[in-house]
């Protein structure tokens, strides 16, 4: 059974349900701004760096199985734009939902007398520990959803150029002089031609233009 193991409720992603109690109907909003956990998002590519606010939108609804939470995160998302390398930021919204199963029901809402019985059930479901709940585990899945697997500073980004690196944006004329490799065998054989023409005529006899010339 995929038990919470002991919640701390000083964490200001451990939510508390005891208000609720096990009336199925029952409702709660809350609202809180928490410092994000380490490793918020896509690492290496894009994600909410570790201490920024998160605003956190709740509704806690009391079920016949447990307690299901719907919610909505917002935050500043930093990465590097993988076109250009440039830093950049976004707005982050990500919305999530998720049942807090009671130790002591199956999916059905009926009370079990040995919990976890049925372990490929189990596997994947989260569960209230005295009556507490660690959102932190389902914030994580809903940023990396929310966020772009492939983050761009702008949908145009032209890049950088392939041959120097420069940024295209801050240059939108950048080219360079495209040299067809066919012709570059004979470009150097007549570079060549032409060195040894102008070494033959630095060698030439003393007095010859002269005779011409009479």
């Amino acid at each position: 059974m995929a038990l919470n193991a002991r919640l701390d409720h000083r964490n200001p992603l451990v939510f508390d349900t005891h208000e609720l109690g096990r009336r199925p109907g029952a409702l709660q909003r809350l609202t809180r701004t928490v410092d994000a956990p380490q490793d918020l998002g896509i690492a290496g590519v894009v994600g909410v760096p570790e201490g920024a606010p998160v605003e956190l939108e709740l509704r806690l609804e009391s079920v016949m199985e447990g307690v299901l939470v719907t919610g909505t995160a917002r935050a500043k998302a930093e990465g590097e734009c993988v076109r250009c390398l440039e830093p950049l930021e976004l707005e982050l919204q990500a919305d999530f939902q998720e049942l807090f199963s009671y130790p002591d029901a199956d999916d059905r809402g009926r009370v079990i007398a040995e919990p976890g019985d049925d372990a490929e059930d189990d596997e994947d479901r989260l569960f209230l520990e005295d009556g507490m709940f660690d959102l932190e585990p389902v914030l994580r899945d809903a940023v990396v959803l929310a966020l772009p697997m492939q983050p761009v500073c702008q949908e145009d980004c032209p890049g950088l150029c392939s041959a120097c690196g420069a940024r295209l944006a801050d240059d939108p004329d950048h080219h360079h002089d495209a040299v067809d490799i066919r012709w570059a065998a004979l470009q150097g054989l007549a570079d060549t031609m032409s060195d040894g023409e102008k070494d033959e005529m630095s060698g030439a006899e003393p007095g010859v233009d002269e005779k011409q010339e009479k």
